[in-house]
């Protein structure tokens, strides 16, 4: 399997993002009030997305014999994920009012992108490292 690293690191990239704008386009179509954003075509594409998002990062994961919890910048990384999941379950069906879905919405896209300079980086600090 470690002879096919660079194409399951390239499908775990454009998963990850695709992930990452499906949602974005989910949570302000929420805030919008369309139905599109929680029709059950578009929840069951993103559930499949995500699937193989966890796929591909498991693949890597065995592919380059690291461990997340002795790995710092992945401990980091599954720690804003598991944030991520909430929030976005918050901002997208689970919270009560519109404005508390858009804090949670936000919330959920700043894991986000705290996960991608995370993984870029491959430090826990992510972007900030570059700041101290």
């Amino acid at each position: 399997m470690a002879e096919y690293y660079l194409q399951i690191k390239l499908v775990h990239i454009f998963l990850a993002l695709g992930s990452g704008a499906l949602f974005a386009m989910r949570g302000l179509g929420v805030l919008a009030g369309l139905r599109l954003a929680m029709a059950a075509p578009v929840r069951y594409l993103s559930y499949g997305i995500d699937t193989a998002l966890v796929t591909a990062a498991l693949m890597l994961l065995a592919v380059l014999h690291l461990n997340p919890l002795s790995t710092p910048w992945l401990a980091v990384k599954l720690s804003l994920l598991a944030a991520y999941i909430v929030f976005g379950s918050l901002a997208l069906k689970r919270a009560r009012s519109r404005r508390a879905k858009a804090r949670f919405y936000l919330l959920a896209l700043a894991c986000f992108g705290f996960m991608y300079s995370v993984a870029r980086s491959h430090h826990p600090l992510g972007f900030i490292n570059g700041w101290l």
